[in-house]
């Protein structure tokens, strides 16, 4: 198993930085360079407890499905999601928010595991987690930039 860990400071407050993260409208917008689209479930607004999303994306070249599910949600403090469906054999995503002086800490500990045994460990190894780990540099960055400036009243 591969796990990603990442603290990103946003200068907004908790709340809105939850429901940020929780946003399927702000996924597709940073994730537009994968023409990502969420195509079943909650395809729109901001995801819940036990509600799934089946995002459509091209990743590397290739055309893929990943359907994910909420299975854990404290609002405004934490939120799981882990896949049911897709290209991994595991994967899963905890969000966590703390307050942190006069904004909040994000904290992603992303979670996943390659198919194909000591090919996917090293697939993994070479040049997945670096992937994955950009992904979700971008997404961050996007969440803060809308947390921070009045661009989150566009999606939440």
């Amino acid at each position: 198993m591969t796990t990603i860990t990442l603290n990103t400071y946003i200068q907004a407050p908790q709340q809105r930085v939850f429901d940020l993260s929780r946003s399927i409208d702000l996924h597709k917008i940073s994730t537009q360079h994968t023409q990502e689209e969420a195509i079943s479930g909650t395809t729109t607004g901001l995801i819940g407890l036990n509600e799934t999303v089946t995002w459509k994306a091209k990743h590397l070249g290739v055309t893929q499905k990943l359907t994910t599910k909420i299975t854990s949600f404290q609002s405004p403090d934490s939120f799981t999601d882990e896949m049911t469906q897709g290209a991994f054999r595991t994967m899963k995503h905890q969000h966590l928010f703390k307050e942190h002086g006069s904004g909040t800490m994000m904290i992603d500990i992303f979670e996943f595991s390659s198919p194909f045994g000591p090919l996917g460990r090293l697939v993994n190894f070479l040049f997945l987690r670096n992937y994955m780990t950009q992904l979700l540099v971008k997404r961050n960055y996007i969440i803060k930039e809308f947390a921070e400036t009045e661009k989150w009243r566009q999606v939440i």
